[in-house]
């Protein structure tokens, strides 16, 4: 390999590793969710200290506000290693039963996404979380057979966005709690992109993270993410982060003074210009904005109601007065 290509592959192994470096390592550096940080430290440590394996762990919430994060920290309070996998990767039991026959003793296994696990899925998991076996059924028919393997002691630690999704028989088995995590504060953010910025090696100023963190949808990946769009423009025009940068950037993005991206902007207009302010259903608005209805459902309006923008009625979304208004300004 030539010394070109090597620092190519160099710079590629780095950019991939970007995030990972943006990864609070710490409990100290895990800004925000004081209350789900607390009971995890007690729990975990406690678990240490016993020399027993931590009970299993659920945490919910909307994407991107550090549910893979708290599980890496997990795995590191408890000194084991993070098996990881996701609730669409394990498709048959076989997987399933690969993954927990190859855990150590004290593992944490994570499972992102575990609502998408199949039912099938789900009932092989009950009594590896509960008792600790897992129990495979070999041959079919009156020929059929069940083996029974005994499992190391395992902490799981499971993550999904739509908590409503899993049964109510696997929501019993996190014995060790269920924790949801909230939206963080403007000043929350703030402190995480300092943080940010430092790792990143961006020059910037207090006033200027407060703009970006104003932005970012109260969501440290979203943070994280316009920070580097921030960084990378100032980088082409040979200068600083400074206003100028910052603008010209969110003017690109199409995001404005509050967060709002071109989608969600089209869903208030639609409701305001073509349907006079609403009520108005979800699939009428689906329809003429060319979203899907579970996009505008979940991602879209939840950031539209949290700012007072739309409201949800039994006849359908209506468009406050500070919608209008905000639409307004947008346009001029």
């Amino acid at each position: 390999m030539s010394a070109s290509e090597e620092k190519k592959e160099i710079t590629r192994d780095e950019a991939n590793g970007l995030d990972k470096t943006l990864r609070p390592q710490t409990w100290e550096e895990y800004i925000g969710q004081a209350k789900t940080k607390e009971n995890l430290r007690i729990l975990l440590t406690a678990a240490r200290e016993r020399g027993h394996a931590a009970e299993h762990i659920l945490l919910y919430g909307p994407p991107g506000l550090g549910k893979t994060t708290l599980a890496n920290l997990v795995s590191k309070t408890l000194g084991t290693n993070m098996k990881i996998t996701s609730g669409p990767a394990i498709e048959r039991v076989g997987d399933l039963a690969a993954i927990l026959t190859n855990l150590s003793p004290g593992d944490v296994l994570f499972i992102d996404e575990i609502h998408r696990l199949s039912k099938s899925i789900e009932e092989v998991l009950y009594p590896a979380m509960e008792s600790g076996v897992l129990d495979i059924i070999i041959g079919k028919g009156p020929s059929a057979r069940t083996v029974q393997l005994e499992l190391p002691p395992f902490t799981m630690v499971a993550a999904t966005t739509r908590i409503s999704l899993l049964s109510s028989p696997l929501r019993s088995r996190f014995s060790g709690g269920t924790f949801r995590l909230d939206f963080y504060s403007d000043e929350e953010i703030a402190t995480i992109l300092k943080r940010s910025a430092i790792l990143l090696g961006v020059k910037t100023t207090d006033e200027i993270l407060d703009s970006i963190a104003k932005r970012c949808r109260a969501t440290p990946r979203t943070a994280n993410y316009l920070l580097k769009r921030c960084r990378d423009l100032a980088q082409l025009e040979g200068g600083e982060l400074n206003n100028e940068i910052i603008d010209q950037t969110f003017n690109l993005l199409e995001i404005d003074d509050i967060g709002l991206g071109k989608p969600d902007r089209a869903v208030l207009e639609v409701i305001i210009q073509k349907f006079k302010g609403g009520p108005v259903g979800l699939n009428t608005i689906a329809a003429a904005t060319g979203e899907e209805p579970s996009t505008i459902e979940d991602v879209i309006e939840p950031y539209l109601i949290r700012h007072g923008l739309l409201e949800r009625t039994p006849r359908g979304r209506v468009a406050s007065a500070e919608a209008y208004k905000h639409i307004e300004e947008n346009l001029l």
